[in-house]
């Protein structure tokens, strides 16, 4: 009787705001036809926007875990999440996109372990790295961001057209100091509009998208050149891979997690919301603060209000949403200050995250959640509701009042 064959999996890191979800929609669109893939989209924020995001196809099956972080908050969630995933597709190949602010070492430690170590192999870690970014001090500072790519065997600069020559010139010149070195460093990028596939170059030259994904030996444009590539297997880079611990934030959220779990603290995260009343939840942890909504598929907004409101709400806000308006379904994406707007095939309701820094506004407190910062949260929901296409005449609930 024949071993099974362990499944790739294939672990798309990077930190909030890189267009992850993008990264892999596209790896999606290029993926082989003979391959069945699955996809474990993780969010820091409550209500699951970016497996909202996903069109259904047969040959794609997507399971999201909102919530929280897999490596700390959702890690007693992970594994089972990981079997049934697997038991249920029988997929050739695992996608998994853990939150912005998910610390890699955690979820890497999760998928060696004993319960997976023989069901699944691990390929080199890709981190998405916006040059832009690196502008930024609080985001270049920050410690999960630093480990993300200290962690990646290969580096995808996205967003590249909106990048300067010198910010792509500063990305490049990081990677090239870090230890270990990168294997591959590629830039993705938009030549022709938001419309246009995305344009995957190294080294100068044009190459396939799909080629960062698949192994070593099935994408020998990886081989040699270009900034830090070098030629290892793919088998190499679990060794390669640096010993980083979890920091003492995420393990702090992970203790904490584990006593929630021991609780019989009633979650509205299965509630079905209604109209004029809406689920909203409300999460801290990780030094960002989430509120999110999910709103009945009926209400109807007027989309020129909406993103005009979303538009002004503070820069370094991440915010996504899918929405039904009144020109249909569309989802906003806004990362760095930038907003998309895209049509949207999710039908089952409405739903918005805005994640925001809570800097030195306070620090975590067991048992207590902060109001995000600059603004109260009940002010954030009246404005929202005052953007549906047939104003405030059917108030929202708040927190169930």
């Amino acid at each position: 009787m024949t071993e099974p064959v362990p499944i790739p999996v294939h672990l798309i890191t990077g930190f909030l705001g890189t267009g992850k979800s993008s990264f892999i929609q596209a790896l999606v669109a290029a993926k082989p036809a003979d391959e069945h893939w699955a996809i474990l989209v993780n969010e820091f924020g409550q209500v699951g926007i970016d497996q909202a995001l996903f069109a259904g196809r047969e040959d794609v099956s997507v399971k999201g875990l909102p919530g929280g972080c897999l490596c700390c908050q959702l890690a007693f969630v992970l594994q089972a999440g990981l079997v049934s995933l697997i038991h249920q597709t029988r997929p050739d190949r695992l996608i998994i996109e853990p939150s912005g602010l998910g610390h890699p070492a955690g979820l890497i430690d999760v998928l060696r372990s004993e319960g997976l170590a023989s069901a699944l192999a691990l390929e080199e870690v890709i981190t998405l790295l916006d040059p832009r970014a690196l502008d930024d001090t609080r985001t270049r500072e920050h410690g999960t961001f630093q480990d993300q790519l200290t962690l990646a065997g290969g580096v995808v600069l996205s967003k590249c057209d909106l990048a300067s020559d010198q910010q792509l010139a500063a990305a490049h010149e990081l990677l090239a100091g870090m230890w270990p070195r990168k294997r591959w460093v590629g830039e993705l990028g938009r030549v022709d509009g938001e419309s246009q596939p995305p344009q995957a170059r190294m080294a100068g030259q044009e190459v396939a998208l799909i080629d960062w994904l698949l192994p070593a030996e099935r994408a020998p444009q990886r081989q040699g050149g270009g900034h830090g590539c070098d030629a290892h297997n793919v088998s190499d880079v679990r060794e390669d891979q640096p010993e980083i611990s979890m920091p003492a934030a995420h393990r702090a959220a992970r203790d904490r997690a584990r006593l929630a779990q021991a609780s019989e603290e009633p979650s509205v995260s299965g509630m079905m919301p209604l109209p004029g009343a809406p689920v909203i939840e409300q999460a801290e942890g990780l030094e960002h603060a989430s509120l999110g909504w999910r709103i009945a598929a009926s209400e109807v907004f007027d989309l020129d209000q909406l993103t005009q409101w979303l538009d002004g709400l503070p820069r370094e806000w991440r915010i996504k949403g899918i929405f039904h308006t009144q020109d249909g379904w569309r989802s906003y994406n806004r990362a760095n200050g930038r907003a998309e707007l895209a049509p949207s095939s999710w039908r089952e309701d409405s739903r918005l995250e805005l994640i925001a820094p809570l800097g030195g506004q306070g620090q975590e407190q067991e048992g207590m959640v902060a109001a995000l910062p600059l603004e109260d949260s009940r002010q954030l929901n009246a404005a929202l509701l005052a953007c549906r296409s047939d104003g405030a005449a059917r108030p929202f609930n708040f927190f169930g009042e």
